[in-house]
């Protein structure tokens, strides 16, 4: 099992299931781009806590810790669920549209996976 971060806007590995997970679609992307794989929407942060991370870009640490919180519960624990049983089964890569993945909710979920 193996766990990557990628760019949606990048070219998808070989051999590796790529999986968006942000809440929101990309700017530029169709829906229809081969680039994009599965969307898992529901594991991305809600909304209140991506805004306040917005305005707190310094606070990567709190970020990070708050979004654990999240995905330990409801729809975003299912949702981890299921990206688990993909990671289990395959390579896959967690892509975003971040800008700098690192700094954003996509390294915790990759976190949580193991990977």
């Amino acid at each position: 099992m193996g766990v990557s971060i990628g760019r949606v806007y990048d070219d998808v590995p070989p051999g590796v299931d790529r999986v968006f997970v942000d809440r929101l679609w990309p700017r530029g992307i169709r829906k229809d781009d081969p680039r994009i794989g599965r969307w898992c929407k529901e594991v991305a942060p809600s909304a209140e806590l991506r805004e306040w991370y917005h305005h707190h870009p310094d606070q990567y640490d709190l970020f990070a810790a708050r979004y654990r919180e999240e995905l330990a519960d409801g729809e975003q624990a299912r949702a981890l669920a299921g990206l688990a049983d993909l990671a289990r089964a395959g390579d896959i890569e967690l892509a975003t549209a971040t800008r700098d993945p690192a700094t954003s909710h996509v390294p915790v979920i990759a976190a949580e996976l193991g990977g």
